[in-house]
């Protein structure tokens, strides 16, 4: 790490003298790097014996940008590589060594913030200035110069405004007596007499006439094939933007003694002017391009649109052919150095988390400890997003309060800035602040959904925006941009003290734009995609939410959310999924999916309760209410809850609503459960394809023993959902197939679950995975070699935490399959025992029955199971499938 200097506003904040205030400069190496590669790529080209520096019409390749969001160190960057090129002492460590001699190099910067009030004749006058080192006059140029400052700035003598400027002190007093120097000299050269020879009018008009007639004289600047032009050029502002090119020919021939390669860095480049003009930029584009022998280190908020063909008739110089290495291909800054002829615009990242608490801890020391808490800098490092003037301010802040007398805690630090907004703000126009505000709303966003988001009649000022390097391009996203973090946050919630500033009316008005934006956007999606529709609903629901609006189209992607049953979750990030207070419809739906979606990782107790709070605040429409109603009765009948699963499931079917089949399909399953399997049959042959009949007759069939029929069910049911395109049906229906010819034939049950395992990769669906677990169980049921008993121990441990009660039953039915094989009859007896404990409701009664039918032990006391051809023959197809596997295994009788 290297020392930028002292920071003064921050010593100056403070009476006490024992805190020290650096300017902390963190490591910015992988700037350096391009930096040093690109410079040693230069040297290399303008060394080359083919290089001219007069081709104008040459690709230029000598510009090298680094472009980023306001306020991530582009300044200091800036002023560190001047330091590090002008005296190798001043390089941080990490930086490593040159490849090139440093008395050769010649680094230059000049401040174009509106701050510094440079103007174009500066500019060139800094870049002549700083050439003095040289130690001789560069005649061609100072000659045009001199013609240039007599006409535009009479009676001003050269040096009270290098003075004035503060080059003087920068660079010396050197460049009057070269240009001086200059004028003598090719006034000798003429034979002038010297009263002429001090007057440049008569000197230059005489040299263009030897230049024109190609005198011996002048043989030493006749090689400068557009002297003459220049010279009897207007000397005006136009005319001073291109002597550069004097400038390019001089440095080219330099004896080698004396030549150098001059580092030209621009900083802030955002502010030479505006981009519907461009009038400074023009001249200064000229500049660069006219000058080629110099590298050029642009730095600034918005990459250099050089590259662009539109801007044909704007700038001298435009398009790819002529800037190849501008083309718009934004380099992330920590990758390596780029190859010469790529990419020359470097997009400067934020810092790591590790370099910001460095940062802070460096910040402000006292006895060489830092003054900062590790507390408040992580808290400060969070809200930062890695944006260094985030940290700058927080640092400012922590002073702030040191001074009110008070030790500043980690919560003071949970704060936005507006000064973020008014650095953000600056260089927009006023219809690219519109648009901002709108994106802000929105996690990501196109140009067409941030256009219709602003209210805008127009594209151009969401494309602009689009190109601003607070705006991240994520290429393979379904909206490809989306704000830098913590600007987002700060536009959104800090205080706006601009003039153009939003009320409430117009927040919520933008948002509401955004979210029929949003609509239109899911009702024009190509075909059934999930991964749009769940976009489309997790930035609809945060805009609901957040300004209370009517639910509107999100009432349908809700429906075709619940419709494939494959649960990805769904509350906005910063949702508390806890959340007890409902306002709006907004709340209630955002609380209601993110319910169905967590279920499948919280105990399905947690999951009642959530859904009661949907329920009870009677703030969603019947038929999402129903869904709320739906759902909450599955839960508690996975609770083993029958009676309040009943009257649930009642109710929806009742209401004859979309969930009025699937209600009946539950009302089949608790017939089932209880035993009542004629019920459950007649029910299911009902249900049609809404109601999943196939599946429910697979669930009817099983019990039974009947495997062949419970799994021809289950695969017509995983076909139909294929056909209707349900993707958690179709894998759920898999899984139950795998289960039942898990008992019947071990070497078809695995393949069947490779399949289901398959179709569930996808989804998220808890109870169906814990279903394929138990029926691998089955699958290995009599092996010694399967840790039947560890795995089933895992299970326990995983059913418990869901809280889905007939899942552990299913793995005790598994397991006196497993013991009747073996003919553990201890352990069966211990799983009977299980059975009799957990079913004594009623409900999965005869579950114990089947497990003594599988053990060939008799019945004590029957449950009050339908069976459909009795008792007996259901008895003996479950004994058969024991005896058959025992067989398979060859396990001793």
């Amino acid at each position: 790490m290297g020392v930028a200097g002292r920071d003064l506003r921050a010593l100056f904040s403070t009476n006490d003298r024992s805190v020290q205030a650096d300017e902390a400069f963190t490591n910015r190496a992988s700037q350096w790097e391009t930096v040093a590669a690109a410079l040693t790529e230069h040297i290399q080209r303008i060394s080359a014996p083919g290089f001219d520096a007069e081709d104008l019409e040459a690709p230029r390749n000598h510009v090298l940008v680094f472009h980023g969001v306001g306020g991530i160190g582009k300044t200091t960057l800036s002023r560190m590589l001047e330091a590090a090129l002008t005296d190798a002492g001043r390089r941080p460590s990490q930086w490593g060594e040159p490849g090139w001699p440093a008395d050769r190099i010649l680094p230059v910067r000049i401040d174009l913030a509106r701050s510094a009030g440079t103007d174009f004749e500066q500019i060139v006058l800094t870049i002549r200035a700083a050439l003095t080192r040289i130690g001789r006059p560069l005649p061609a140029f100072d000659l045009a110069l001199r013609r240039y400052w007599e006409a535009n700035h009479p009676g001003e003598p050269l040096e009270e405004y290098l003075r004035r400027g503060g080059l003087g002190s920068r660079f010396g007093q050197a460049l009057p007596q070269q240009m001086q120097s200059a004028l003598s000299d090719v006034a000798q050269a003429l034979m002038l007499p010297g009263t002429i020879g001090s007057v440049v009018g008569q000197v230059t008009g005489a040299l263009v006439g030897a230049l024109r007639e190609r005198r011996q004289t002048v043989r030493a600047l006749a090689g400068c094939a557009r002297l003459a032009d220049l010279l009897e050029a207007e000397p005006d502002l136009d005319a001073l933007s291109f002597y550069p090119h004097l400038l390019a020919w001089e440095l080219a021939r330099l004896p080698e003694g004396k030549r150098v390669v001059p580092v030209v860095l621009l900083d802030t480049f955002e502010d030479i002017g505006d981009r519907t003009r461009r009038d400074l930029e023009r001249l200064v584009q000229r500049t660069v391009w006219l000058l080629p022998n110099a590298l050029w280190v642009i730095t600034g908020r918005s990459r250099l649109q050089w590259a662009d063909p539109a801007l044909q008739g704007q700038l001298d110089y435009t398009g790819p052919a002529a800037w190849p290495g501008l083309v718009h291909s934004a380099v992330p800054a920590a990758r390596t150095p780029t190859p010469a002829g790529t990419a020359r615009q470097v997009l400067i990242g934020d810092f790591s988390p590790e370099d910001c608490d460095d940062y802070l801890a460096r910040r402000l020391t006292r006895g060489g400890q830092p003054l900062i808490s590790e507390p408040v800098r992580q808290v400060i490092t969070a809200r930062s997003h890695g944006l260094p003037l985030h940290l700058d301010l927080s640092v400012a802040r922590f002073l702030e309060l040191s001074r009110s007398g008070r030790t500043p805690h980690p919560r003071d630090f949970d704060h936005d800035f507006p000064a973020l907004v008014a650095r953000t703000l600056t260089d927009l126009t006023l219809d690219e602040r519109h648009v901002l505000r709108s994106v802000s709303l929105l996690d990501a966003f196109d140009v067409p959904l941030a256009t219709r988001a602003a209210g805008l009649a127009h594209e151009g000022p969401a494309l602009r925006l689009t190109e601003r390097p607070f705006v991240h391009d994520s290429p393979f996203g379904l909206w490809p941009f989306h704000l830098h973090g913590l600007i987002r946050s700060a536009v959104r919630n800090a205080d706006d003290t601009t003039d153009d500033r939003w009320t409430e009316r117009d927040w919520k008005q933008a948002a509401q734009r955004a979210f029929t934006a949003l609509g239109e956007q899911h009702q024009a999606a190509p075909g059934p995609d999930r991964l749009l529709l769940i976009a489309f609903l997790r930035q609809g629901l945060r805009l609901a939410r957040d300004h209370r609006l009517n639910l509107g189209w999100l009432t349908p992607a809700a429906w075709t959310y619940v419709s494939d049953s494959v649960w990805e979750p769904l509350a906005p990030p910063d949702t508390d999924t806890d959340t007890t207070g409902l306002d709006t419809a907004a709340d209630a739906l955002v609380e209601l999916l993110s319910a169905l979606g967590r279920r499948q990782h919280q105990h399905r107790s947690h999951t009642v309760a959530r859904l009661t709070t949907v329920i009870t605040s009677r703030l969603l429409p019947d038929d999402l209410q129903h869904m709320a109603l739906y759902y909450r009765a599955k839960a508690h009948r996975d609770l083993g809850d029958s009676p309040a699963s009943r009257a649930g499931m009642q109710a929806v079917a009742d209401g004859r609503g979309r969930l009025a089949p699937a209600a009946r399909r539950g009302l089949a399953h608790l017939a089932r459960m209880a035993g009542d399997f004629p019920t459950a049959l007649a029910t299911a042959r009902t249900l049609g394809w809404e109601g999943r009949h196939h599946r429910v007759e697979g669930d009817i069939w099983w019990p039974h023993g009947d495997m062949d029929r419970a799994a021809a069910a289950y695969a017509a049911a995983r076909d139909e959902a294929e056909h209707h395109g349900v993707t958690g049906e179709r894998g759920n229906s898999q899984a139950h197939r795998a289960f039942a010819l898990a008992f019947a034939d071990p070497i078809v049950a695995d393949d069947e679950l490779a399949l289901a395992e398959q179709l569930l990769a996808d989804v998220d669906l808890r109870a169906t995975t814990l279903n394929t677990h138990i029926a691998a169980l089955a699958r290995d049921a009599g092996r010694t070699d399967a840790d039947v008993d560890d795995r089933a121990q895992v299970l326990r441990a995983d059913i418990r935490t869901a809280g889905v009660t007939y899942a552990g039953l299913t793995l005790e039915l598994a397991l006196s399959f497993h013991y009747a094989v073996r003919e553990a009859h201890d352990e069966v007896d211990a799983a009977i025992s299980r059975l009799h404990a957990a079913t004594g409701g009623g409900d999965y009664a005869y579950y114990s029955d089947i497990a003594h039918f599988m053990a060939g032990l008799p019945l004590e006391a029957a449950s009050r199971a339908r069976w459909f051809d009795g008792q007996q023959p259901t008895r003996q197809r479950w004994r058969t499938l024991v005896t058959t596997r025992r067989d398979q295994l060859h396990v001793p009788r």
